[in-house]
């Protein structure tokens, strides 16, 4: 079960610490950002992060440059 705060009168950034296959909302908020683009990304869409380097990715093609970016 995935922790999340909603309030969409105020939108704001919540922090999050990734985890195996979840994550656990440490100060709530109603999105976090790509790590790659800067999108801002709904806490209730977030599917793609980095447990490693605690980054939240938009999308799969993000989370592979990401990635690509780091094994270099």
């Amino acid at each position: 079960m995935m922790n999340r705060y909603e309030n969409p009168r105020i939108p704001s950034e919540a922090r999050v610490r990734y985890l195996d296959g979840d994550y656990q909302v440490e100060t709530p908020g109603t999105f976090v950002r790509c790590a790659v683009t800067g999108t801002a990304i709904p806490l209730d869409e977030l599917k793609y992060w980095s447990v490693e380097l605690q980054e939240a990715y938009v999308d799969a093609h993000a989370s592979m440059k990401r990635y690509q970016q780091t094994q270099k």
